[in-house]
């Protein structure tokens, strides 16, 4: 579990949770990949926004993963829960200093 007290207290992807289209174990395992994103950025400490932008990108790679089990369960990731999804991404971001983070670049896929 993250160290960042911002971060420990957050509720994330509560809009998820809130609607029952999401099922609640896929949503934990949303939240679980939001937390390793902060367990990756508080132990590899990255330098510059370049450095944020691969961790993030990994995330992202996992929530397209794991929209492939959402649409399994007859739901899917769409366009409400990208936005819970993104903005999560922005609060670990601005936690975590980045401030000046780009909201698109940190939901962006990799660039292989």
């Amino acid at each position: 579990m993250p160290v960042n007290p911002k971060i420990a207290a957050h509720p994330f992807l509560a809009g998820m949770y809130r609607d029952d289209y999401f099922p609640d174990h896929l949503v934990d395992r949303g939240r679980a990949i939001l937390l390793r994103l902060c367990d990756r950025i508080e132990a590899e400490r990255p330098a510059d926004l370049a450095a944020l932008y691969a961790l993030t990108h990994a995330a992202t790679d996992e929530f397209n993963t794991l929209d492939e089990e959402f649409h399994e369960a007859g739901s899917e990731i769409e366009t409400a829960a990208r936005e819970w999804i993104a903005d999560d991404f922005w609060i670990v971001a601005s936690a975590y200093g980045f401030d000046d983070a780009d909201v698109e670049e940190l939901i962006a896929t990799r660039d292989w």
